[in-house]
Protein backbone atom coordinates (compact mmCIF):
# COMPACT_ATOMS: atom_id res chain seq x y z
CA UNK A 1 0.00 0.00 0.00
CA UNK A 2 2.90 2.32 0.65
CA UNK A 3 4.00 2.09 -2.96
CA UNK A 4 0.44 2.84 -4.15
CA UNK A 5 0.26 6.06 -2.14
CA UNK A 6 3.79 7.09 -3.06
CA UNK A 7 3.03 6.58 -6.76
CA UNK A 8 -0.28 8.41 -6.34
CA UNK A 9 1.26 11.59 -4.97
CA UNK A 10 4.09 11.48 -7.49
CA UNK A 11 1.52 11.26 -10.28
CA UNK A 12 -0.38 14.24 -8.83
CA UNK A 13 2.84 16.28 -8.78
CA UNK A 14 3.70 15.30 -12.35
CA UNK A 15 0.29 16.46 -13.59
CA UNK A 16 1.43 20.08 -13.22
CA UNK A 17 4.72 19.45 -15.03
CA UNK A 18 4.94 21.80 -18.05
CA UNK A 19 5.58 18.92 -20.44
CA UNK A 20 2.48 17.04 -19.26
CA UNK A 21 0.36 20.17 -19.64
CA UNK A 22 1.63 20.71 -23.18
CA UNK A 23 1.04 17.06 -24.06
CA UNK A 24 -2.58 17.31 -22.88
CA UNK A 25 -3.38 20.07 -25.37
CA UNK A 26 -3.53 17.83 -28.45
CA UNK A 27 -5.94 15.18 -27.05
CA UNK A 28 -8.10 17.95 -25.59
CA UNK A 29 -8.22 19.83 -28.90
CA UNK A 30 -9.03 16.67 -30.88
CA UNK A 31 -11.77 15.61 -28.46
CA UNK A 32 -13.40 19.05 -28.39
CA UNK A 33 -13.37 19.17 -32.20
CA UNK A 34 -14.74 15.62 -32.36
CA UNK A 35 -17.53 16.36 -29.85
CA UNK A 36 -18.68 19.58 -31.50
CA UNK A 37 -18.50 17.88 -34.91
CA UNK A 38 -20.81 15.14 -33.66
CA UNK A 39 -23.13 17.76 -32.19
CA UNK A 40 -23.20 19.80 -35.39
CA UNK A 41 -24.07 16.90 -37.66
CA UNK A 42 -26.11 14.58 -35.40
CA UNK A 43 -27.51 16.52 -32.42
CA UNK A 44 -30.94 17.47 -33.79
CA UNK A 45 -31.53 14.09 -35.38
CA UNK A 46 -30.47 12.23 -32.22
CA UNK A 47 -32.72 14.36 -30.00
CA UNK A 48 -35.69 13.83 -32.37
CA UNK A 49 -35.08 10.07 -32.42
CA UNK A 50 -34.86 9.82 -28.63
CA UNK A 51 -37.97 11.99 -28.22
CA UNK A 52 -40.03 9.72 -30.48
CA UNK A 53 -38.61 6.70 -28.66
CA UNK A 54 -39.64 8.10 -25.26
CA UNK A 55 -43.15 8.81 -26.57
CA UNK A 56 -43.66 5.07 -26.90
CA UNK A 57 -43.33 4.46 -23.16
CA UNK A 58 -46.50 5.03 -21.15
CA UNK A 59 -44.64 5.41 -17.82
CA UNK A 60 -42.51 8.20 -19.31
CA UNK A 61 -45.61 10.09 -20.40
CA UNK A 62 -47.13 9.58 -16.95
CA UNK A 63 -44.03 11.00 -15.33
CA UNK A 64 -43.96 14.00 -17.67
CA UNK A 65 -47.63 14.65 -16.98
CA UNK A 66 -46.92 14.60 -13.24
CA UNK A 67 -44.15 17.17 -13.73
CA UNK A 68 -46.56 19.46 -15.56
CA UNK A 69 -49.17 19.16 -12.83
CA UNK A 70 -46.69 20.13 -10.11
CA UNK A 71 -45.53 23.16 -12.06
CA UNK A 72 -42.32 21.69 -13.51
CA UNK A 73 -43.53 21.42 -17.10
CA UNK A 74 -40.52 23.22 -18.62
CA UNK A 75 -38.31 20.34 -17.46
CA UNK A 76 -40.01 18.06 -19.99
CA UNK A 77 -37.86 19.51 -22.75
CA UNK A 78 -34.55 18.48 -21.20
CA UNK A 79 -35.09 14.72 -20.91
CA UNK A 80 -34.34 13.85 -24.52
CA UNK A 81 -31.21 16.07 -24.75
CA UNK A 82 -29.92 14.76 -21.42
CA UNK A 83 -30.46 11.16 -22.52
CA UNK A 84 -28.54 11.84 -25.73
CA UNK A 85 -25.66 13.26 -23.67
CA UNK A 86 -25.70 10.28 -21.32
CA UNK A 87 -25.59 7.87 -24.26
CA UNK A 88 -22.77 9.86 -25.91
CA UNK A 89 -20.69 10.02 -22.73
CA UNK A 90 -19.19 6.49 -23.03
CA UNK A 91 -18.04 7.32 -26.57
CA UNK A 92 -16.34 10.50 -25.35
CA UNK A 93 -14.71 8.65 -22.44
CA UNK A 94 -13.42 5.84 -24.67
CA UNK A 95 -12.02 8.28 -27.21
CA UNK A 96 -10.35 10.32 -24.46
CA UNK A 97 -8.76 7.23 -22.95
CA UNK A 98 -7.43 5.97 -26.29
CA UNK A 99 -6.09 9.38 -27.31
CA UNK A 100 -4.29 9.78 -23.98
CA UNK A 101 -2.87 6.25 -24.31
CA UNK A 102 -1.60 6.87 -27.85
CA UNK A 103 -0.54 10.53 -27.71
CA UNK A 104 0.51 11.07 -24.09
CA UNK A 105 1.41 7.81 -22.35
CA UNK A 106 4.66 7.00 -24.23
CA UNK A 107 6.02 10.50 -23.58
CA UNK A 108 4.95 10.48 -19.93
CA UNK A 109 6.47 7.05 -19.30
CA UNK A 110 9.67 8.37 -20.85
CA UNK A 111 9.50 11.41 -18.56
CA UNK A 112 9.08 9.25 -15.46
CA UNK A 113 11.85 6.90 -16.57
CA UNK A 114 14.38 9.67 -17.20
CA UNK A 115 13.68 11.41 -13.90
CA UNK A 116 13.50 8.33 -11.64
CA UNK A 117 14.59 5.17 -13.46
CA UNK A 118 17.33 6.29 -15.82
CA UNK A 119 19.41 3.15 -15.06
CA UNK A 120 16.54 0.72 -15.66
CA UNK A 121 17.36 -1.49 -18.65
CA UNK A 122 14.93 -1.30 -21.56
CA UNK A 123 14.03 -4.75 -22.84
CA UNK A 124 11.23 -3.63 -25.24
CA UNK A 125 8.83 -6.45 -24.49
CA UNK A 126 5.93 -4.76 -26.28
CA UNK A 127 5.94 -3.07 -29.69
CA UNK A 128 3.70 -0.21 -30.82
CA UNK A 129 1.59 -2.58 -32.91
CA UNK A 130 1.07 -4.95 -30.00
CA UNK A 131 0.17 -2.03 -27.74
CA UNK A 132 -2.43 -0.73 -30.21
CA UNK A 133 -3.96 -4.17 -30.69
CA UNK A 134 -4.03 -4.72 -26.92
CA UNK A 135 -5.78 -1.37 -26.36
CA UNK A 136 -8.32 -1.93 -29.13
CA UNK A 137 -9.09 -5.47 -27.98
CA UNK A 138 -9.56 -4.35 -24.38
CA UNK A 139 -11.76 -1.46 -25.53
CA UNK A 140 -13.95 -3.81 -27.56
CA UNK A 141 -14.46 -6.05 -24.52
CA UNK A 142 -15.30 -3.00 -22.38
CA UNK A 143 -17.86 -1.79 -24.94
CA UNK A 144 -19.54 -5.20 -24.96
CA UNK A 145 -19.63 -5.19 -21.15
CA UNK A 146 -21.12 -1.68 -21.11
CA UNK A 147 -23.84 -2.59 -23.59
CA UNK A 148 -24.76 -5.81 -21.79
CA UNK A 149 -24.84 -4.09 -18.39
CA UNK A 150 -26.95 -1.07 -19.43
CA UNK A 151 -30.30 -2.64 -18.39
CA UNK A 152 -28.85 -3.09 -14.89
CA UNK A 153 -28.09 0.65 -14.69
CA UNK A 154 -31.80 1.21 -14.02
CA UNK A 155 -31.22 -0.31 -10.58
CA UNK A 156 -29.95 2.67 -8.51
CA UNK A 157 -27.08 0.98 -6.61
CA UNK A 158 -25.70 -0.77 -9.72
CA UNK A 159 -25.41 2.39 -11.79
CA UNK A 160 -22.85 3.58 -9.23
CA UNK A 161 -20.93 0.30 -9.32
CA UNK A 162 -20.94 -1.28 -12.78
CA UNK A 163 -19.68 1.59 -14.98
CA UNK A 164 -16.71 2.45 -12.70
CA UNK A 165 -15.80 -1.25 -12.55
CA UNK A 166 -15.80 -1.50 -16.34
CA UNK A 167 -13.85 1.76 -16.75
CA UNK A 168 -11.44 0.61 -14.05
CA UNK A 169 -10.80 -2.70 -15.77
CA UNK A 170 -10.20 -0.97 -19.11
CA UNK A 171 -7.93 1.68 -17.56
CA UNK A 172 -5.80 -0.91 -15.81
CA UNK A 173 -5.50 -3.06 -18.94
CA UNK A 174 -4.46 -0.21 -21.23
CA UNK A 175 -2.17 1.85 -19.00
CA UNK A 176 -0.51 -1.08 -17.23
CA UNK A 177 0.53 -2.60 -20.55
CA UNK A 178 1.83 0.71 -21.92
CA UNK A 179 3.77 1.48 -18.73
CA UNK A 180 5.79 -1.74 -19.09
CA UNK A 181 5.98 -2.00 -22.87
CA UNK A 182 9.39 -0.33 -23.23
CA UNK A 183 11.27 -1.38 -20.09
CA UNK A 184 9.99 -4.88 -19.27
CA UNK A 185 10.49 -8.05 -21.24
CA UNK A 186 7.45 -10.07 -22.25
CA UNK A 187 8.04 -12.52 -19.40
CA UNK A 188 8.55 -9.75 -16.83
CA UNK A 189 5.38 -8.00 -17.96
CA UNK A 190 3.32 -11.18 -17.65
CA UNK A 191 4.80 -11.90 -14.22
CA UNK A 192 4.13 -8.39 -12.88
CA UNK A 193 0.60 -8.14 -14.28
CA UNK A 194 -0.25 -11.51 -12.76
CA UNK A 195 1.29 -10.86 -9.34
CA UNK A 196 -0.17 -7.33 -9.00
CA UNK A 197 -3.48 -7.86 -10.78
CA UNK A 198 -5.70 -7.00 -7.80
CA UNK A 199 -3.71 -3.87 -6.94
CA UNK A 200 -3.72 -2.64 -10.54
CA UNK A 201 -7.45 -3.30 -10.81
CA UNK A 202 -8.03 -1.29 -7.62
CA UNK A 203 -6.04 1.59 -9.09
CA UNK A 204 -8.12 1.37 -12.24
CA UNK A 205 -11.42 1.40 -10.32
CA UNK A 206 -10.35 4.46 -8.33
CA UNK A 207 -9.51 6.14 -11.61
CA UNK A 208 -12.92 5.09 -12.93
CA UNK A 209 -14.64 6.88 -10.07
CA UNK A 210 -12.51 9.96 -10.70
CA UNK A 211 -13.57 9.79 -14.34
CA UNK A 212 -17.21 9.82 -13.27
CA UNK A 213 -16.80 13.37 -11.93
CA UNK A 214 -17.81 15.09 -15.20
CA UNK A 215 -21.13 13.23 -15.03
CA UNK A 216 -22.05 15.57 -12.18
CA UNK A 217 -22.32 18.30 -14.80
CA UNK A 218 -25.24 16.46 -16.40
CA UNK A 219 -27.12 16.82 -13.08
CA UNK A 220 -27.39 20.57 -13.69
CA UNK A 221 -30.12 19.73 -16.21
CA UNK A 222 -31.41 22.73 -18.10
CA UNK A 223 -28.42 24.83 -17.01
CA UNK A 224 -26.08 22.34 -18.68
CA UNK A 225 -28.05 22.44 -21.93
CA UNK A 226 -27.83 26.24 -21.95
CA UNK A 227 -24.11 26.29 -21.10
CA UNK A 228 -23.10 23.26 -23.20
CA UNK A 229 -20.51 25.18 -25.30
CA UNK A 230 -18.60 25.91 -22.08
CA UNK A 231 -19.31 22.79 -20.01
CA UNK A 232 -18.61 20.19 -22.73
CA UNK A 233 -14.96 21.28 -23.18
CA UNK A 234 -14.63 21.42 -19.37
CA UNK A 235 -15.91 17.85 -19.06
CA UNK A 236 -13.54 16.66 -21.80
CA UNK A 237 -10.64 18.44 -20.12
CA UNK A 238 -11.46 16.60 -16.86
CA UNK A 239 -11.55 13.27 -18.68
CA UNK A 240 -8.18 14.01 -20.31
CA UNK A 241 -6.64 15.08 -17.00
CA UNK A 242 -7.95 12.00 -15.17
CA UNK A 243 -6.56 9.60 -17.76
CA UNK A 244 -3.24 11.48 -17.90
CA UNK A 245 -3.03 11.15 -14.12
CA UNK A 246 -3.87 7.43 -14.37
CA UNK A 247 -1.12 6.93 -16.93
CA UNK A 248 1.42 8.62 -14.64
CA UNK A 249 0.17 6.65 -11.62
CA UNK A 250 0.60 3.32 -13.40
CA UNK A 251 4.00 4.36 -14.76
CA UNK A 252 5.37 5.30 -11.32
CA UNK A 253 3.97 2.17 -9.68
CA UNK A 254 4.93 -0.40 -12.32
CA UNK A 255 8.42 0.91 -13.02
CA UNK A 256 9.08 0.81 -9.26
CA UNK A 257 7.82 -2.78 -9.16
CA UNK A 258 10.00 -3.70 -12.15
CA UNK A 259 13.07 -2.13 -10.53
CA UNK A 260 12.47 -4.03 -7.29
CA UNK A 261 11.89 -7.26 -9.20
CA UNK A 262 15.26 -7.03 -10.91
CA UNK A 263 16.99 -6.04 -7.68
CA UNK A 264 15.72 -9.11 -5.83
CA UNK A 265 18.25 -11.97 -6.22
CA UNK A 266 15.70 -14.66 -5.36
CA UNK A 267 13.34 -13.62 -8.18
CA UNK A 268 14.47 -14.12 -11.74
CA UNK A 269 12.17 -13.94 -14.75
CA UNK A 270 13.93 -15.33 -17.82
CA UNK A 271 13.10 -16.93 -21.11
CA UNK A 272 12.56 -20.66 -20.57
CA UNK A 273 14.91 -23.05 -22.33
CA UNK A 274 12.83 -25.12 -24.82
CA UNK A 275 14.66 -28.27 -23.71
CA UNK A 276 14.26 -27.61 -20.02
CA UNK A 277 12.11 -30.08 -18.07
CA UNK A 278 10.91 -28.96 -14.60
CA UNK A 279 12.52 -31.13 -11.97
CA UNK A 280 15.03 -32.55 -14.48
CA UNK A 281 18.80 -32.31 -14.35
CA UNK A 282 20.31 -28.87 -14.59
CA UNK A 283 22.28 -27.91 -17.68
CA UNK A 284 26.06 -28.23 -17.30
CA UNK A 285 27.92 -25.05 -16.51
CA UNK A 286 30.70 -23.78 -18.70
CA UNK A 287 33.60 -22.77 -16.48
CA UNK A 288 36.83 -21.21 -17.61
CA UNK A 289 38.79 -23.71 -15.51
CA UNK A 290 37.09 -27.09 -15.61
CA UNK A 291 37.92 -29.82 -13.14
CA UNK A 292 40.02 -32.66 -14.65
CA UNK A 293 38.21 -35.80 -15.64
CA UNK A 294 39.34 -38.70 -13.49
CA UNK A 295 38.69 -41.12 -16.37
CA UNK A 296 40.71 -39.25 -18.95
CA UNK A 297 43.69 -40.96 -20.58
CA UNK A 298 47.08 -40.05 -19.13
CA UNK A 299 49.09 -37.54 -21.09
CA UNK A 300 51.79 -38.86 -23.48
CA UNK A 301 55.03 -39.83 -21.76
CA UNK A 302 53.37 -40.56 -18.46
CA UNK A 303 54.65 -43.70 -16.82
CA UNK A 304 52.16 -45.43 -14.65
CA UNK A 305 53.23 -47.44 -11.60
CA UNK A 306 53.88 -51.12 -12.40
CA UNK A 307 51.24 -53.39 -11.10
Amino acid sequence: MGLIFESFWRAVAYCVHPRVIVLSVLPLFLMVAFSFGLGYFFWEGAVATVTSWLDGFAWVQTFLGWLERVGMGPLQGIFAPLLVLILATPVVVLMSLLLVAMLMTPAMVELVAKRRFDRLERKHGGSLLVSVLWSLGSTLLAVVALILSMPLWLIPPLVLILPPLIWGWLTYRVFAFDALATHASREERKHILKEHRSTLFLMGVLTGYLGAAPSLLWASGAMFIAMAPLLVPMAIWIYTLVFAFASLWFAHYLLSVLERLRATPSVEVIDADPGYVPGGPAAPRKNAMAEPDSHALPPPGHQGHPS
